[in-house]
């Protein structure tokens, strides 16, 4: 495993900014029923801005809303209800001192969120909507692009790749390359590998393996695999609530090899050990 420096780059949000040459815990606000690990939990107003605010308390300096589950086999969500679930959230969260996120693939849904004080738009399907690339260009925020293929209903029959790393690589250039065509700026750009979509378990562990090598792109990368479920393969067929210490292991794995960001449901757990990484390296 190689060991890489996080990037000498500062991601300009809004009035905020984040310095990616330090680690940030990116925390999950799913404002849905359906999502695999916590859906349900957080879909009315006020318990989800409560549970934002206890994860900045937390350490998270991102938080990651969302609207519409993309779990595997999920169901697709109408425009107006993402909409719904996601505005009144955003528009209390942006009172507070955090960079906002949100985790969306539909243009209405980030112009919405943005006009009400979202920083950043998180797509797991790295712009591919009708208009996304042009609405990315206009609004002139950061942008992260997700490496999938096909939707949440059909994911798990793409996984057929002659070396998962270097495909993954090559896709991601791809959309990235057509965002810069479309007029994103380079500098509003982040990249995400994709754990978990369209990947079985063995590629997933061959791309955290080797995620440094993600590092060639250039671009700032964020690492979400917080309760996925190759980690709770690898523990032997652990539930989504008993994989924080193997999400947090692999997080800390893709710090180590260039990841300026981590999405965690268990943002208290992932801050504390970043802390101590952090305390190692200034020893050392």
């Amino acid at each position: 495993m190689q060991l890489q420096p996080l990037p000498k780059k500062i991601l300009q949000c809004g009035r905020l900014s984040l310095d990616l040459s330090q680690p940030h815990v990116m925390g999950i606000l799913n404002v849905t029923p359906d999502s695999f690990s916590d859906g349900g939990k957080h879909n009315q107003k006020d318990q989800a801005v409560a549970h934002a605010l206890q994860m900045v308390a937390d350490g998270a300096t991102v938080i990651d809303i969302g609207g519409e589950s993309t779990r595997p086999g999920a169901s697709p969500v109408e425009l107006g209800e993402e909409i719904r679930r996601v505005v009144p959230v955003v528009e209390a969260l942006s009172k507070h001192d955090v960079v906002i996120s949100i985790d969306t693939s539909e243009p209405e849904v980030i112009r919405a969120a943005v006009q009400a004080g979202a920083h950043i738009w998180n797509d797991v399907r790295a712009l591919t909507r009708p208009n996304a690339l042009q609405t990315a260009a206009e609004l002139d925020i950061p942008i992260i692009i997700m490496h999938m293929r096909g939707e949440p209903t059909t994911m798990n029959n793409l996984d057929q790749y002659h070396d998962v790393t270097l495909d993954v690589i090559t896709e991601l250039q791809q959309r990235v390359d057509d965002a810069l065509s479309a007029g994103v700026r380079a500098e509003n750009i982040m990249i995400d590998p994709g754990f978990g979509f369209a990947k079985n378990a063995q590629q997933n562990l061959k791309l955290l393996n080797e995620f440094h090598k993600l590092n060639e792109m250039g671009y700032p990368i964020l690492s979400a695999l917080s309760r996925k479920r190759f980690i709770g393969e690898a523990l032997n067929g652990a539930d989504a609530q008993h994989r924080a210490v193997g999400s947090v292991t692999a997080h800390l794995l893709s710090i180590q090899q260039g990841a300026s960001m981590v999405r965690a449901h268990d943002v208290k757990a992932m801050s504390d050990a970043i802390k101590v990484w952090q305390a190692m390296n200034l020893a050392s």
